[in-house]
């Protein structure tokens, strides 16, 4: 991406404002999940748009994002189902397969590179992986995680981010459908130890400056990070050079951790997802906000969070009539940036949110807030990118 102007959320001359060598910006969001009733609210917004019959327009539901992610340096999305063929058939859980209008979506909200990596990269075998694959490139974002031959595998990404070169890799626990066929281990990364390691030392010899690992791990529902989480994050940071690790999976916000240099961040909830039990906590999620500068020959990494929330509408209480909601509830799925609605008020479009609203709004941020700092991060200077106003 290119340098963003003036701006408290990034830098703009290269260099740290108190003297440091190369910095950077990086955003980095949770789970990509698009269920079934999240494509009807595309459809809904094309339609009030104009847009003609069996359209789709994701950017409604997600642009309340856009003000942060398009600010970064380098934003990293996870994507984590398959995409299918324009127009479908899309399916959700547990072999999902979601627009490719999403890809266009998320590099129009200023995402750079994607993680494909997840337990549902190969829900469709090597036509999904490959399809995914094909849609992310039409959009114009870099990917890592899975790929459609050795070659493509073999050939670690690197990105030019103000001219530091920044590796990303991308790996998952193990897959729920299918597994990997033995003999094309490359269409997905699958977690161990000694292949994150060799994947970090593929970009090294290829010549990143900096390695950033997106892992898809954890329990679901979870926000503690579970123990083998946390023998891994510690192993990471001790043993190899890997500067950043995102984690993911887990579809609640799990906290942020410094273990050495190292920043973990556990797991950032969903970016946007609609699982059919809510459960409080899935309608949260959390960007991570990472500011690298180089000072005497090694990166230091500062770290910052911002809370995300997604306005779920009620269940229609006649199926017959999906759009007659009570009086003063949410009408659609809106990804948010709470601490912004609690100081606005109100939507983009001048609606008012009602005080039920606002207090949610205050509450998603504070547990997040929370969360994020329940493993001793605030003494690392772990801090949110803005306050919650009071």
């Amino acid at each position: 991406m290119a340098a963003a102007g003036c701006s408290v959320l990034g830098s703009d001359d290269g260099g740290d404002a108190k003297g440091g060598g190369p910095s950077f910006t990086v955003a980095a969001a949770g789970d990509v999940l698009i269920h079934p009733p999240l494509t009807e609210q595309a459809a809904k917004d094309s339609k009030a748009k104009g847009g003609k019959a069996g359209s789709l327009d994701f950017g409604p539901l997600m642009a309340g994002v856009k003000p942060v992610i398009s600010k970064a340096d380098l934003a990293i999305c996870h994507m984590e189902p398959v995409v299918a063929k324009k127009g479908g058939p899309y399916e959700g859980f547990p072999n999902f397969q979601v627009p490719p209008e999403i890809t266009t979506t998320l590099k129009d909200l200023g995402y750079d590179t994607c993680s494909t990596a997840s337990n549902h990269s190969i829900d469709h075998g090597e036509a999904g992986v490959r399809r995914t694959l094909d849609a992310l490139d039409a959009a114009g974002l870099k990917h890592t995680g899975s790929a459609r031959s050795q070659a493509e595998w073999e050939k670690p990404l690197i990105m030019d981010v103000k001219g530091v070169k920044v590796a990303q890799i991308s790996f998952a626990f193990g897959f729920v459908r299918n597994e990997v066929p033995a003999d094309k281990p490359w269409l997905a990364n699958k977690t161990s130890f000694k292949a994150i390691k060799e994947a970090e030392q593929r970009a090294r010899k290829a010549g990143a400056d900096v390695v950033i690992l997106s892992i898809h791990w954890g329990r679901e529902y979870q926000s503690a990070p579970s123990t083998s989480q946390l023998e891994l994050a510690r192993r990471i940071a001790k043993d190899t050079g890997i500067n950043l690790v995102i984690g993911h999976h887990a579809h609640v916000v799990q906290p942020m951790e410094k273990i050495g240099n190292t920043w973990i961040a556990f797991g950032l909830g969903n970016q946007m997802a609609r699982h059919e039990v809510p459960n409080g906590q899935s309608e949260e999620g959390a960007i991570g906000w990472f500011t690298f500068t180089k000072r005497g020959g090694e990166w230091d990494v500062k770290a910052q969070y911002l809370p995300t929330f997604v306005d779920v509408p009620p269940e229609p209480e006649d199926p017959e009539q999906p759009d007659k909601l009570p009086a003063g509830a949410v009408r659609d799925y809106r990804l948010l940036d709470p601490a912004v609605a609690v100081k606005e008020g109100a939507s983009p479009d001048g609606t008012k949110y009602s005080d039920e609203q606002l207090a949610r709004y205050r509450l998603a941020f504070e547990r997040t807030q929370g969360t994020m700092l329940n493993r001793g991060a605030i003494k690392d200077g772990l801090t949110p990118l803005h306050e919650l106003p009071e």
